[in-house]
């Protein structure tokens, strides 16, 4: 019989709030807006030698350091092809079309997406998620799922599977 396993966190505290607007049907852009995201994760491989799948006190911790990079922020995509993000000095300009947005540095995340959705949130989270275990526990999750809810039932998934 073969045996799997995997832990699940989702936490009240795994909340970010941020603003940030996507792009669809190739030229629309929708206006600056926000969401408080929820975040949820399964964390699936083998039994270590504690025979845990991640220990939960470091699953929460790093979750938490990662939502909270994000929270009270705007969120924009760096590798979009048809917006501009740049660094000048203390600001972030955004440039999409005729559309213009400057925001102080501070405010900002510049994720290495291509849009802000929930889905490619979700992998960046992810992402981060599956370097940081690694990092602590020398191993790499065998698979990793992160819902990234954006409006209480909206949710973006993304699986990881590390092969």
């Amino acid at each position: 019989m073969v045996q799997q396993y995997h832990v699940k966190m989702k936490k009240d505290y795994l909340v970010f709030c941020a603003a940030h607007f996507i792009t669809f049907n190739g030229n629309i852009c929708e206006r600056l807006h926000g969401h408080n995201y929820r975040v949820a994760v399964e964390v699936h491989g083998p039994l270590d030698e504690n025979q845990y799948v991640i220990d939960f006190i470091a699953l929460r911790d790093t979750m938490k350091a990662i939502v909270d990079e994000l929270d009270h922020r705007v969120l924009l995509p760096t590798s979009h092809p048809l917006i501009r993000v740049e660094t000048v000095d203390d600001e972030v300009r955004a440039r999409f079309e005729t559309r213009r947005w400057i925001f102080p540095r501070e405010d900002c995340v510049l994720l290495p997406v291509a849009n802000t959705t929930a889905e490619l949130i979700a992998r960046y989270i992810g992402q981060r998620l599956s370097d940081a275990l690694e990092a602590k526990a020398a191993r790499r999750p065998s698979r990793l799922v992160v819902e990234v809810d954006e409006c209480e039932g909206q949710v973006g998934v993304c699986e990881l599977l590390n092969e």
